[in-house]
């Protein structure tokens, strides 16, 4: 039996609650944690996102396991909400779903990803990102 990307793609959204832009921002505000896994050139094209920690998709999960140990300081518990986004919200359900195959067991990603995130009129940083390697 052939599985295509759609039926991935449902698979990994599949019982998961995603985030709109305005819930993002209060998730981040009550302690969450946001991660832009764009591309330089998109972000560069896009802008940034305030607050979020910018982290490569093909590092992601060692970055973000808090027995891994090349995780970041801020990956301190496998209860961490992890909110993911990208530029349209279609990577970002798979690099969610990923998160949770770890132990993650919160995270999630924003619905739209940052193109949503523009339309609803929320704030760009105009700093530089806090890419993590």
């Amino acid at each position: 039996m052939r599985v295509g990307i759609e039926d991935v793609l449902a698979g990994a959204r599949a019982g998961v609650r995603r985030l709109q832009p305005p819930e993002v921002v209060a998730a981040v505000a009550a302690g969450a944690l946001l991660v832009d896994t764009r591309t330089e050139s998109q972000r560069r094209e896009q802008g940034e996102l305030p607050g979020a920690l910018v982290i490569d998709r093909t590092v992601l999960e060692w970055r973000l396991d808090p027995a891994c140990r090349w995780h970041i300081p801020e990956a301190t518990s496998y209860d961490l909400q992890v909110v993911v986004v990208c530029g349209h919200g279609y990577s970002s359900s798979l690099a969610a779903a990923s998160l949770r195959a770890v132990g993650l067991h919160r995270a999630t990603d924003m619905v739209g990803g940052a193109a949503a995130w523009r339309a609803a009129g929320l704030p760009m940083s105009q700093g530089p990102a806090d890419v993590r390697r």
